[in-house]
């Protein structure tokens, strides 16, 4: 495969590559283009954030590239992995261990403990209990919550119950942190404060990306790609953002 990203460096680099990515929705009478034909590379340790107005393609696009739905149409590479050649066992197992999920609605156990709730996935992959748990522990550290470990989310405020979530996310060392509106259930401040975290993790080697409405919440990704009624319309680095170049 060739290297299409122009700038000469190593496919090696590349963790996300679509090529004419569609995904058609048959509603009725009517067929709806969520995606339809995108063609995008992103790199190891970048910071993109998907952006587009409601109607845009974005959450689709995000759902295409977390294995959480499959294309109509098109080509979607992770890892430089042909994701349409994967059954479902290989498709979960990727959702496990190859990506991690975070969402506005944070999606906690509310009777276990934070550190119960970051050993999850872990769990699901079969390591054993004491492992699990000082894997769970050194992420839960890593988002600052190392003195919340035993409390459950009624008891933490709502950018606690975030930073949980993104430790969690974090625990089997995924390639690929996908954000869905990390910040859409955040006050303004406390949203600033966990995109200051990813921001953080990125600058750590942590590849993100980010769909947000909101342009405060993208400024913080180093890439801006905006979708337009299923299609990209525009793509490009964002010199001023809070994060190292």
């Amino acid at each position: 495969m060739t290297d299409m990203g122009g700038n000469g460096k190593s496919e090696n680099d590349v963790i996300i590559r679509t090529q004419g990515l569609k995904k058609y929705y048959v509603l009725g009478a009517e067929t709806v283009r969520a995606v339809r034909g995108v063609d995008l590379v992103i790199r190891r340790e970048e910071f993109v954030a998907i952006m587009g107005p409601s109607g845009s393609g974005k959450s689709t696009f995000m759902n295409l590239i977390g294995c959480l739905d499959t294309p109509t149409d098109g080509e979607y590479w992770l890892n430089g992995t042909s994701v349409k050649e994967l059954s479902d066992n290989e498709l979960a197992r990727i959702r496990n261990k190859e990506i991690g999920f975070v969402f506005q609605t944070f999606n906690l156990l509310p009777r276990a403990t934070a550190l119960h709730n970051v050993e999850l996935p872990l769990i699901y992959a079969g390591v054993r209990g004491r492992s699990r748990r000082e894997m769970a522990r050194e992420k839960l550290e890593l988002v600052g919550l190392g003195d919340r470990m035993s409390h459950k989310p009624p008891e933490l405020s709502g950018g606690q119950r975030q930073r949980v979530a993104i430790a969690r996310a974090l625990v089997n060392n995924p390639a690929l942190l996908l954000a869905d509106e990390p910040t859409g259930n955040l006050d303004s401040v406390t949203g600033e404060e966990i995109m200051e975290v990813l921001a953080d993790l990125n600058r750590q080697g942590q590849t993100i990306l980010l769909v947000t409405h909101e342009h405060n919440i993208a400024a913080f990704a180093r890439r801006q790609v905006h979708l337009l009624d299923g299609l990209i319309e525009r793509d490009f680095i964002n010199h001023h953002a809070g994060v190292e170049a």
